[in-house]
């Protein structure tokens, strides 16, 4: 490990940044001028995607491993001295009724989407108060509200959304903001790959816009978060779904009467 002079540009560290929204906001970051340290724990994706990015710089990290997030921190705090951005976007699904939701898969799931988030986010606090830097949590609609074989991934989001509001209590008075992202249904690979053409048909009716949103979408308001246009915003769920939390349990076929 080698030290580098303070890059010049501002940083943000991208955790699940290897693909799908992760990668997206990699991307708007570069756009905006930033340096995009990539963090996720598929090395191989990881070192693939990232070469094709001029401007990033790619860290294995499992998130859910303590030792290897202080490490990750302490790589930071040599190469750069600060974080401007900390998105935190690792994250593991799992989709399986209660009854069938055994301990150690409940606890694979909050490992790296809570606890993995919790780690990161103490671990980076010297080098986003050296910034006065913000922090967004990617949460999901999931968090917001309930929804059949998503026990132990609801109940992660919802603790993201907590966690966000605590990070915003304690944090503003060292200049750091902390928001949230709860995204809803998205084109990602894995919603194509998963979800059969009846599943898009009925979240197709249920969200006011009538469609998925893409990863750019997301990327969108996540940079946004992080940005000076957002500096009086903090401690804020913003649910990027097309409206779909509106709809509440209104029934699609009853809301034009």
């Amino acid at each position: 490990m080698t030290s580098s002079p303070p890059s010049a540009s501002p940083v943000a560290v991208v955790t699940g940044a290897a693909r799908g929204i992760g990668l997206s906001t990699t991307q708007l970051f570069l756009e905006q001028g930033f340096t995009v340290v990539m963090v996720d724990r598929d090395a191989p994706e990881l070192e693939r995607v990232s070469s094709a990015l001029s401007g990033t710089e790619p860290l294995v990290c499992d998130i859910s491993e303590p030792d290897q997030v202080t490490e990750l921190a302490r790589e930071l705090t040599q190469r750069h001295g600060r974080v401007d951005a900390l998105v935190n976007n690792a994250g593991v699904a799992d989709f399986r009724p209660l009854e069938e939701t055994d301990y150690a898969t409940w606890r694979e799931v909050m490992a790296t989407n809570l606890d993995g988030v919790f780690l990161t986010s103490q671990a980076m606090l010297p080098l986003l108060k050296a910034a006065r830097g913000a922090i967004v949590n990617i949460a999901s609609i999931s968090g917001l509200r309930a929804s059949t074989l998503r026990v132990a991934y609801g109940t992660s989001k919802a603790a993201i959304i907590h966690l966000t509001q605590q990070q915003a209590a304690e944090l503003g008075e060292h200049g750091i903001r902390a928001n949230c992202v709860a995204p809803g249904p998205v084109d990602t690979k894995l919603a194509l790959a998963v979800h059969t053409a009846e599943i898009r048909a009925a979240y197709h009716d249920a969200i006011p816009l009538n469609r998925y949103g893409s990863e750019r979408e997301i990327a969108e308001v996540i940079v946004f978060l992080c940005s000076t246009k957002a500096s009086y915003v903090t401690g804020q769920v913003v649910a990027a779904d097309g409206g779909f939390q509106s709809t509440g349990v209104g029934l699609p076929a009853m809301r034009n009467r």
